[in-house]
């Protein structure tokens, strides 16, 4: 079983709605990139926030935490329970916590960007952290490497700008709130991520990023299966010089897939509350939000 099943399961079970935490799933010209619910899924169980921007709408972390705690305010009427999934690890923190959680970054993002501090100087990484994150460029110490650096560890690691995450306090929920984790062995999770890309491009993948290249330059559009696929028709080259095939391509996206999936990984992981369970576990699963609720 994977997440989406799993979802549309309890979903039934608990006679409740879903709400996507997934940042892309949002965009409603990109449901193959995204994964977003099919019709058959979204029939199943009613879902609120698929499909609901456009390409170039603007949007957020904190907007995100408004419109969910305006929208819970709404559902918790009528449901006991609110079922809220994705992976997008931010929009997660915000709707628990509020946006003022800083992660813990790992060495593999760190390390890259301390190296170019020193190869490139400040002033390359202080124009780049302008263009990813505005708002906090504005109101920096530009000449603290330190703070650039963190500014830009952050945005590398959640996928938008570090100025989402300050709010300077934890935010107080009217509601409980059960985390629940799913992990697989490894070996397992590369096998099934590699099956979806494969399902992807069967389903359209290729000729959605076709449709979607005079927009490229969106930041909707900055996401795994579509910037590698754009990086193809652009005529990227390989490390050995050679024009990327789209076999390369796809290979990329499962592989930068899997590096994602561990960035998730460690930012949830940090979270203490989280409950962890492999997705077939629908019993103990089931029984634990029982519990947790009682």
């Amino acid at each position: 079983m994977g997440k989406t099943e799993l979802c549309l399961t309890l979903a039934d079970l608990f006679h409740t709605p879903i709400i996507s935490a997934d940042s892309r799933q949002m965009y409603a010209d990109i449901p193959v990139c995204t994964a977003a619910p099919t019709p058959a899924e979204r029939a199943r169980a009613e879902h609120y926030l698929v499909g609901n921007l456009s390409l170039d709408d603007y949007y957020s972390a904190a907007k995100y935490e408004e419109d969910v705690m305006a929208l819970a305010d709404k559902l918790f009427a009528d449901h006991e329970i609110l079922l809220v999934t994705g992976g997008s690890m931010m929009y997660i923190d915000a709707l628990c916590y509020g946006i003022d959680q800083i992660p813990t970054i790992p060495d593999d993002i760190r390390q890259p960007l301390l190296e170019r501090y020193h190869n490139e100087g400040l002033d390359t990484l202080v124009q780049e952290l302008k263009l990813l994150d505005p708002e906090y460029y504005k109101q920096m110490d530009r000449r603290n490497p330190k703070r650039v650096l963190h500014a830009l560890e952050v945005c590398y690691m959640t996928g938008h700008p570090y100025s989402d995450l300050r709010k300077g306090q934890r935010a107080e929920r009217p509601f409980r709130i059960v985390r629940i984790g799913l992990t697989r062995p490894r070996e397992e999770l590369y096998e099934r991520i590699n099956r979806r890309v494969d399902n992807m491009v069967k389903e359209g993948l290729i000729e959605e990023a076709r449709r979607m290249y005079p927009k490229k330059g969106l930041n909707s559009l900055n996401t795994v299966g579509m910037k590698e696929l754009f990086s193809w028709m652009d005529g990227a080259l390989t490390p050995e010089g050679k024009p990327w095939t789209l076999e390369f391509a796809i290979e990329k996206i499962k592989q930068n897939t899997r590096i994602y999936s561990r960035k998730q990984m460690t930012w949830f992981k940090r979270d203490e509350n989280t409950r962890w369970f492999h997705p077939d576990d629908i019993e103990g699963i089931t029984r634990y939000i029982k519990e947790s609720i009682c």
